[in-house]
């Protein structure tokens, strides 16, 4: 389980974050929808335990990111696909993080396979990826230890049609055996598609939440988010 708790986060005289809480149960996803800016990315950095909040907690399975034994086992996570070392194959860049957690060279292979990254792709060097490759190999990177939780930011940039399918079917599948997905994303298109519930998060603050056809039920679920986002707007404090 992942909750968020009250959770603000300012930055000198900016919140990032206002009082955000929300809770992603084990064998669901749940897709973090905002606009660029609406504060997603921070969430997600507090979650992991790259910022700390202003006030509130972010936990996962009762505990803090860092209060978690061998976190990177429990917690796959995708923040940027583009950290990866760009001097180092898809190859080595899985096989170190398995050597990390003291797994098996096979489960390196398996995820290659997994994600499409096998033969001449895997022996690549990461600088030489598309976009769409490193989301893949990132992709890879957070399923090496069989998380039972799985955060991602903006999952499917630089995938194409059959990358987004294929995406789609794997965070079903995830969730289906048991993992707390996150999916932050921009594209309400994509979250709706795959998502059993969605938070809607604009100006930092949680706008709405429900199923799909909860938060669209009566006027379509894009123009609700479309009048949630520039309601607050307005209501924002100067």
């Amino acid at each position: 389980m992942i909750r968020f708790n009250h959770v603000s986060k300012a930055y000198k005289d900016v919140k990032a974050l206002d009082d955000v809480s929300f809770t992603v149960e084990a064998g669901t996803v749940t897709g973090f929808l905002g606009p660029n800016g609406a504060g997603k990315s921070t969430a997600l950095r507090v979650l992991v335990g790259l910022s700390r909040p202003t006030s509130g907690t972010a936990t996962l399975f009762g505990r803090t990111y860092q209060q978690l034994d061998c976190p990177a086992a429990q917690v796959g996570t995708l923040l940027d696909a583009s950290a990866q070392h760009p001097g180092r194959t898809g190859r080595e860049v899985l096989t170190l993080a398995a050597m990390t957690l003291g797994l098996p060279r096979s489960r390196v292979e398996e995820m290659l396979g997994l994600v499409g990254l096998t033969g001449r792709e895997g022996g690549r060097v990461v600088g030489g990826y598309s976009l769409g490759m490193r989301q893949r190999l990132g992709i890879g990177h957070a399923l090496l230890g069989r998380p039972r939780a799985l955060i991602l930011d903006e999952p499917v940039n630089g995938l194409d049609p059959q990358g987004i399918q294929w995406m789609r079917g794997l965070l079903r599948d995830l969730a289906d055996a048991g993992c707390a997905v996150l999916l932050s994303s921009h594209l309400l298109h994509e979250v709706e598609q795959v998502a059993d519930q969605i938070v809607m998060i604009g100006h930092g603050r949680v706008l709405a939440e429900g199923t799909p056809a909860e938060l669209g039920r009566g006027r379509g679920l894009e123009q609700a988010f479309l009048d949630l986002t520039a309601a607050a707007g307005r209501n924002v404090s100067p």
